[in-house]
């Protein structure tokens, strides 16, 4: 079936080469590039966006060196790449929980790469029923598509805003190499006080130019949410538990930090789950919607043959016959943690039937408002959950390797669900420009093949040289994952806390459902305002920072567009292109700086090999530069407005 409503860009009897020799090898480096970028921010701020468009800026910039490109092998390049950089955030959402709880040493690059890639290549397969379901079906918006689609189109123009990413790139590579490598500042401001041993205030922003970005590419809104959940644990929570149950011995940062981490962290768990579960129970018509689908297309007699090429997919029974295969391997994982035969293959079954649930969930997500607003904590943490849940019912709570074994069950769920979530992004891109199918589906492998192949060794060496786990490198969303688990077998886990997480989350979706009725445009997701409660302060004020600066250029493009005399649209979208690629660009240059900084730190085992200075600057210096990067920021996305 077509689409009825669309032609496609490129017409289905037009054959362009898409699968080429430098579409595959470029398709395969970026994924591996982004996919370490994407790790690294995780690890860092416990949250990770969307590739797609920067990996076709930059798919343009390098193909138009080439005598021979396309827009459909410009397409390819992209959607190889964007899948390795949403297979990263299964991947560090879930499986560094295994370091942090101490049960690995080190990653185990085999365990590493076959959990990464049974999740990767299950999410590719959920994809091809979920495409005919809701994207030529259901026609549903995917933003960050659409957005992917309309940059590709406008190829032409790639000269001209590749420099925004190369610049971002340079500023974000030289402010963290000066900060984490040369040590020249602090990378934190934080100023808290306790009065009276009862009360307690608290205020700080990380000077991280890529946590700017991020709250720059989620916009205002999510930002806010984010930064509320910030709120309500720092400013609300830590101050009532200190009120009532007095203060521990430290200094006043010292003392919110250990309460948040022992106490109040866990009213995100409790939201997560509740958010979960909500998504489950809002999305059941749509999941059920997509179930049918696949079964259709599997009874289907239509022959690959006679189908359009703009609507050729992997066949269905090659799909469930490759589902089928994969759970072998996922079988012998769980195998050699959990050593019980019948209990590994009813967990490897469960998995993925779960597995196409939520990587429906994030499929239509990621339709609905785009994939940086996708579930994935709340459907990880719900399935970590449960998977711990039936472990201790069937193994009890003398099973030393129960918490492991669902952590590993979590990751592979989880990394299917972040893959489908972006993948439906780039096959919308595709349905826009007349890709085949098929072909993205094969260089959805490719991608996640390459960043299954890479990411052990990208999480071994941030391990080695910062310690996943830590003040560097804190792991949010992984430590969460670790405590849950823990916290099911070996008790502990401040269920009143999990209990009042769980309160907060109900009061948030009937606040959202309440906007809902009013039919206004600020909704509150749920799990955006989880986010915020078990991240720590610094990381919510950063990200709340750029989402203001997302504002200030809606702002003025709004209050400046009737002094314009051209297309008022094509400005704002050039506009707000140039800011998305600079601030893309800041994320992943400082990203790969810290993965090339660990390299000398892991040899020396010495974090102040590079340190100019004996004692660092202060913040003072560092507040200067981000406020510099803030105004860059912001003065990028109003020029070209202004020159559109």
């Amino acid at each position: 079936m077509s689409n009825e409503n669309q032609k496609p860009y490129i017409g289905p009897e037009i054959k362009l080469p898409e699968i080429t020799v430098k579409a595959f090898i470029l398709g395969a480096v970026l994924s591996v590039i982004l996919s370490g970028a994407n790790a690294y921010l995780g690890l860092f701020a416990g949250m990770t966006v969307s590739a797609s468009i920067p990996a076709a800026v930059l798919s343009m910039a390098i193909l138009k060196l080439f005598k021979n490109s396309n827009i459909l092998e410009n397409n390819i390049v992209q959607t190889s790449a964007s899948a390795g950089e949403s297979l990263a955030a299964g991947v560090i959402f879930t499986i560094p929980a295994l370091i942090i709880m101490d049960y690995w040493t080190s990653f185990s690059y085999l365990e590493t790469a076959l959990i990464s890639l049974c999740g990767g290549v299950l999410g590719v397969l959920f994809t091809v029923p979920l495409r005919s379901a809701l994207i030529v079906r259901q026609k549903l918006q995917f933003p960050e598509g659409v957005a992917t689609a309309e940059v590709l189109k406008t190829g032409e123009q790639g000269g001209d805003t590749v420099k925004y990413l190369v610049w971002g790139g340079i500023a974000g590579a030289l402010i963290k190499l000066a900060e984490g490598g040369l040590k020249l500042w602090h990378g934190l401001a934080e100023a808290a006080t306790l009065a009276g041993n009862k009360v307690y205030l608290y205020a700080g922003v990380n000077l991280s130019p890529a946590l700017i970005a991020v709250g720059y590419i989620v916009g205002l809104r999510i930002a806010v949410l984010v930064f509320l959940g910030g709120v309500i644990s720092w400013w609300i929570a830590i101050p009532a538990f200190i009120a009532i149950n007095g203060a521990p011995d430290g200094t006043a940062a010292q003392i919110g930090g250990e309460i948040w981490n022992s106490q109040i962290r866990y009213l995100g768990v409790g939201a997560m789950v509740v958010g979960g579960l909500w998504a489950l129970i809002n999305l059941r018509n749509a999941i059920g919607y997509a179930v049918k689908s696949g079964m259709a297309a599997l009874k289907g007699a239509k022959e690959q043959g006679k189908v359009l090429r703009t609507e050729l997919d992997t066949p269905m029974s090659w799909v469930i016959i490759a589902i089928g295969a994969m759970i072998v391997p996922v079988f012998i994982i769980y195998l050699r943690e959990i050593e019980h035969v019948p209990i590994s293959a009813l967990m490897a079954v469960l998995m993925v039937i779960a597995g196409f649930l939520f990587s429906a969930v994030a499929g239509y997500m990621a339709g609905l408002v785009g994939s940086s607003n996708n579930p994935i904590s709340g459907v990880t943490i719900a399935t970590i959950l449960t998977a711990a849940l039936i472990l201790l019912a069937l193994l009890g709570s003398g099973a030393e390797k129960g918490p492991a074994a669902a952590i590993m069950i979590g990751a592979v769920v989880c990394c299917a669900a972040a893959i489908a979530g972006d993948n439906m992004q780039d096959l919308k891109s595709g349905n826009i420009l007349g890709a085949t199918p098929r072909n993205q589906q094969i260089m959805q492998m490719v991608g996640v093949i390459a960043a299954a192949l890479s990411l052990p060794l990208v999480l071994q060496l941030l391990n080695s040289a910062y310690g996943i786990g830590s003040d560097t490198l804190p792991a949010p969303q992984a430590a969460l994952m670790e405590s849950v688990a823990v916290g099911i077998f070996q008790g502990g886990l401040p269920w009143n806390m999990v209990y009042i997480g769980m309160g907060i989350g109900v009061l948030i979706i009937l606040a959202d459902q309440y906007q809902a009725a009013r039919k206004s445009d600020f909704r509150i997701p749920v799990l955006a305002v989880a986010v915020g409660l078990y991240l720590p302060f610094e990381l919510d004020s950063a990200i709340m920072v750029g989402g203001i600066i997302a504002w200030l250029v809606s702002r003025y493009q709004a209050r400046t567009a009737g002094q314009k005399s051209g297309d008022v649209e094509a400005a704002k979208e050039k506009s707000n292109n140039a800011g998305l690629l600079f601030a893309s660009g800041l994320i992943t240059g400082e990203a790969l700086i810290g993965i090339i900084l660990a390299i000398p730190i892991a040899i020396y085992q010495d974090t102040e090999i590079l340190a100019l200075l004996d004692q660092p600057l202060g913040s003072y210096a560092g507040l200067a530069v981000i406020i510099g990067i803030c105004y860059w920021l912001y003065n990028i996305a109003r020029r070209e407005f202004d020159k559109a």
